[in-house]
């Protein structure tokens, strides 16, 4: 079966909708390139080509390469490792990508019907694999103190995620807890992409835990922001399926936050709006604008942007750090 790939989708550089990436911009493109050499179609059996082609032609932002990059070059030049790393650090993401939407039922990833959509879950598991352990080929060639800290960033978000499924419908969960959720599941990675990035810069230790926070919080506020394009975003604009979260019974800051306000004889009919079909999920999106749950999650995000730039404070002044904060902002003004 062969993808239909919508033309306008195929923007090879979509990362360049992001302003504070134009300094990487060059580096990004290698990220790329390595990406597409490492799932190259021609590497595999001809009836897999469209697959790999389909999943080639996705190309996304690249935010955690990014990160790499720039927390590197904060602190140092760049190099063939940094750009390694973001390749690894990116075809993870790819996978997991793979993984979730079998999960969540996706149909639509940046704009184009999902693998899982196009050729099914077993496809798109085994794929996700796949990548996976090319992953492993390439992390094989890092100093083993880099691949290490790779392994772990990408266990704490397998971690994250499974505590995730486990909160399913506990509709008594905290801000803490999902904080922690959170952290660990997508928060988790940019900080170690961060982290990965001031290390092969051979950075002082202080710089790489600085480094480390900064891509804690602000990935703490990209995951909020997520969560709320799950609720308000329009498919158009988002490239992704929907109100997953809401669909999959999980909890994300302004659900967490609805709970926590309405009085306690109110707390059984939101659950059940909660759980039910769609035409009750539009009617909890605007109850959430009602009370000021979105409101609220959104200004939770803003307080980790600060957080994330005031960890930028303890690096040295420089343009990469600069635009450091501003991919922090990018990331928490995705609902404007």
């Amino acid at each position: 079966m062969e993808s239909p790939i919508i033309m306008s989708n195929l923007d090879k550089a979509p990362w360049r909708e992001i302003p504070s990436f134009a300094r990487i911009d060059s580096h990004l493109e290698q990220v790329n390139d390595l990406i597409h050499q490492a799932l190259a179609a021609r590497d595999v059996a001809g009836e897999l080509s469209p697959l790999f082609e389909h999943l080639n032609a996705c190309t996304g932002k690249l935010l955690r390469p990014a990160m790499v990059l720039l927390a590197g070059e904060c602190l140092g030049p760049l190099t063939e490792n940094h750009v390694r790393v973001g390749a690894i650090v990116e075809m993870i993401h790819h996978a997991t990508l793979l993984h979730d939407d079998v999960i969540d039922d996706g149909h639509l990833r940046r704009g184009v019907p999902t693998v899982n959509r196009l050729w099914g879950n077993e496809s798109a598991v085994l794929l996700g694999d796949f990548v996976l352990s090319r992953v492993f080929r390439m992390a094989a060639d890092l100093d083993s103190s880099i691949a290490k800290i790779v392994a772990q960033t990408a266990i704490r978000v397998c971690e994250g995620e499974l505590r995730q499924v486990v909160q399913r419908r506990n509709w008594r969960l905290g801000e803490d807890q999902y904080i922690q959720i959170i952290g660990e599941k997508s928060a988790s990675f940019f900080s170690g992409c961060c982290r990965l990035g001031a290390l092969l810069s051979h950075a002082e230790e202080r710089y790489v835990a600085a480094a480390a926070r900064f891509g804690l919080n602000a990935g703490i506020a990209f995951q909020i922001t997520d969560d709320l394009l799950d609720i308000t975003g329009e498919e158009a604009r988002t490239g992704k399926t929907g109100r997953r979260d809401v669909a999959k019974d999980k909890l994300t800051l302004a659900v967490i936050h609805l709970l926590d306000t309405v009085e306690e004889g109110e707390r059984p009919g939101v659950q059940a709006m909660l759980e039910s079909g769609s035409e009750s999920r539009r009617e909890l999106a605007e109850m959430l604008r009602r009370r000021g749950s979105l409101q609220y999650a959104h200004e939770r995000a803003e307080k980790y942007v600060t957080s994330a730039i005031e960890a930028l404070a303890e690096l040295p002044e420089s343009e990469a750090r600069d635009a450091l904060a501003q991919t922090a902002r990018f990331m928490a003004d995705r609902t404007l």
